[in-house]
């Protein structure tokens, strides 16, 4: 994996976030709001996987769109991030955007290595996960979640539960007492990917601060 590094060389807190060239083209707004959002110091590293359905699904399921199906390859990819923060005066947390959300919040239940995770618009529609949640322990304490208001409108049959599977994960999550808000954000899946990836960061850099 492709390794950009963004914010300050010597902050203390490293956020962790898988993109695709496509949230590369906004990173740099992400960085500028979450300077707003937060008066935290903060190094970004993001990781530019290679097959987004691939690298960052946690297990096969077939095509929900499309022809593609999904590769289950985030073990592998988690593996080649955990060889990369092994700074332990550093705090790390680990977040992302629609699938890259997803992968975000799974890690959590395979590593202590995160202190916190923003998941954005996280693809918790994705098959069984919710189910996983309920089967296990979350690894950290601090959880944001967040989705559109209209994605939850979406044609797609298996898409379309995800307002009902985020509202499940935060009831898990507040169940088993970890430190979880859910935020409902204007708009379908494809608006504001920055802003609300930048909200996400935001939340876990001011939470820390306010400790």
């Amino acid at each position: 994996m492709k390794k950009y590094e963004y914010g300050d060389p010597g902050a203390r807190v490293v956020l962790i976030q898988p993109v695709d060239k496509r949230d590369l083209s906004f990173i740099e707004s992400e960085i500028e709001i979450i300077k707003r959002l937060t008066d935290s110091s903060f190094r970004l590293v993001a990781f530019q996987v290679n097959d987004w359905n691939r690298d960052l699904s946690p297990w096969e399921a077939p095509p929900v769109f499309g022809k593609e199906g999904f590769g289950g390859g985030a073990c592998a990819t988690l593996e080649e991030i955990l060889t990369l923060i092994s700074d332990k005066t550093k705090t790390y947390y680990i977040g992302g955007y629609s699938l890259a959300g997803l992968f975000a919040l799974w890690a959590e239940y395979q590593t202590d290595a995160f202190s916190g995770v923003a998941a954005a618009s996280p693809s918790v529609w994705f098959p069984g996960f919710t189910e996983y949640m309920e089967e296990r322990e979350i690894k950290c304490s601090a959880v944001y979640l967040s989705l559109g208001d209209s994605e939850s409108k979406a044609r797609n049959k298996v898409m379309a539960t995800v307002g009902d599977r985020i509202q499940k994960a935060h009831s898990i999550l507040l169940q088993r007492g970890a430190d979880c808000t859910l935020e409902w954000n204007e708009g379908n899946h494809f608006k504001d990917a920055d802003y609300r990836t930048a909200k996400a960061f935001a939340w876990l850099l001011n939470r820390r601060k306010n400790a």
